[in-house]
């Protein structure tokens, strides 16, 4: 549903040879003004692809401000009001904290094993937030719902448990961002598997 940019990641030849080349790392629109990105350029940015937001925020990206700036805005002041801030945080300052947030230091292409996970009661998650269950599996925060990730959409939905701790991939400062008012967009497929309340 979303392309993202964190930076260039292919060589001269076009080949994939880096994780990422920038810390700014955004989700943005698959269209927008008629723009058109090469997939595999040197020196440009490489386009990657995500299922939907919640699979974005958990890589550590962030709304795009220019293609997606009403939801960039809705982000940037759900992070405001979760840290308390009167004044506009700076794209800058959430770059910076996703940067810390997202990856401990390493090298290389396989970046998996320096992901930061962080704990936290499962109960307070707020729906969008992606969590990390006891078989390795990224699972979607749904309602009463745990979704597991595939990459063709969110699959076998198991109950959340009423009480307990979860390894979180969702960076906090998205999970901040989901709990103040950020609402992402989620792949149909989500949807299709919460049942309708009434």
């Amino acid at each position: 549903m979303f392309t993202g940019n964190r930076g260039c990641v292919v060589d001269d030849a076009e080949r994939v040879v880096r994780h990422h080349g920038s810390s700014l790392w955004i989700v943005c629109l698959l269209e927008f003004r008629g723009w058109r990105v090469p997939l595999a350029r040197p020196r440009r940015w490489t386009p990657l692809f995500f299922l939907d937001d919640a699979v974005a925020l958990a890589a550590g990206h962030r709304p795009c401000a220019t293609c997606r700036r009403a939801d960039h805005v809705v982000y940037r002041d759900a992070v405001g009001a979760a840290w308390g801030r009167s004044d506009r945080v700076l794209a800058a300052e959430l770059n910076e904290r996703l940067q810390a947030e997202r990856l401990r230091p390493g090298r290389g292409m396989q970046r998996a094993g320096d992901r930061m996970l962080w704990h936290a009661d499962l109960t307070t998650l707020p729906d969008g937030t992606v969590i990390v269950d006891q078989h390795g599996d990224a699972r979607l925060v749904v309602e009463d719902r745990l979704l597991r990730f595939r990459f063709d959409g969110w699959t076998e939905p198991v109950p959340r448990p009423a009480s307990g701790d979860a390894d979180v991939l969702t960076p906090p400062t998205s999970v901040a961002a989901l709990a103040h008012g950020f609402r992402p967009t989620l792949h149909p497929s989500a949807g299709a598997l919460i049942p309708a309340s009434g």
